[in-house]
């Protein structure tokens, strides 16, 4: 993307890839799974033409970012020590920044909050609502009583299993399957039945992706492999352990929150109640 610069900065001992555009106030974006900074080529550009310094990472265990070998490397604590570690390194100056998440990079947005509300502005988060901590069970537990063990996130534990997996269909296929999923509602991932068809059928892209984005995407997890970005997954429990103190904090940052009606989140986890109501049933 023109006048997109890329580097790398040392956080906490890894390497981390960032791309960033402008000058001004910094936002920090934050992407998901199975995704990149790329996620954010078009609001980069946008914002950064509006006066705002524009940043996006590859969080740790995507793309040009370091993949840390230890499987408990992911928890929330380790992304949130990063995101502080690389704020002080590239935004000395600016004591708070705006932040914008989505997926995954909404999940770790809501800790990053609870832990250093003193460096964040405002937050816009996308598709993945605040998820109180629940002290009575663990958040793969839950999964698995309400949806059973296809279900994806409980699919993801078992290190190495969704990677062959993920390797049979082949890269650019599963970049496919993810970035052009729609089905408002939980996604089911059975072995030899994953997304609903056979492996083989057609994908139409929609226009907002053409095979050149699927490419780059692609280019960027046949590098890696995906077991960096599956471990988040993998330490959704550890996470779970480890936040105890936090339970029943709340977020006190400025917020917005946007979700789409045929969002996969919004159409499970029982979240239209909890965002519409606060009935918290499953997490």
């Amino acid at each position: 993307m023109e006048g997109i610069e890329h580097r790398t900065v040392q956080v906490n001992g890894i390497n981390m890839h960032i791309a960033e555009k402008g000058q001004g106030p910094l936002i920090l974006f934050l992407h998901g799974f199975p995704e990149l900074w790329y996620s954010w080529r078009h609001q980069i550009t946008a914002l950064a033409s509006l006066g705002y310094r524009a940043v996006a990472p590859d969080l740790r265990g995507f793309g040009d970012t370091d993949v840390p070998d230890s499987p408990t490397s992911y928890t929330c604590l380790h992304v949130v020590g990063d995101l502080i570690a690389l704020l002080d390194a590239i935004a000395p100056d600016q004591d708070k920044v705006f932040v914008v998440g989505h997926d995954w990079g909404a999940y770790l947005a809501w800790f990053l909050c609870l832990f250093r509300p003193d460096r964040v502005k405002a937050l816009v988060n996308l598709s993945v609502p605040f998820m109180p901590r629940n002290p009575q069970r663990k958040f793969i537990e839950s999964m698995k009583a309400v949806y059973g063990d296809d279900y994806y996130m409980c699919r993801f534990q078992e290190p190495g299993v969704m990677e062959a997996e993920f390797a049979k269909l082949g890269t650019a296929r599963v970049m496919k399957e993810f970035l052009t999923y729609r089905n408002p509602g939980p996604l089911f991932l059975p072995k030899d039945k994953m997304f609903g068809h056979p492996p083989d059928a057609p994908i139409v892209l929609p226009s907002w992706l053409s095979e050149d984005e699927v490419n780059y995407y692609a280019s960027k997890f046949e590098k890696t492999g995906f077991t960096g970005a599956l471990n988040y997954y993998r330490n959704l429990d550890l996470t779970w352990e480890l936040t105890a103190a936090w339970t029943e904090v709340q977020v006190k940052v400025p917020v917005k929150f946007i979700v789409g009606d045929q969002d996969l989140v919004y159409n499970s986890l029982d979240a239209k109640d909890f965002i519409h109501k606060g009935e918290q049933n499953i997490y």
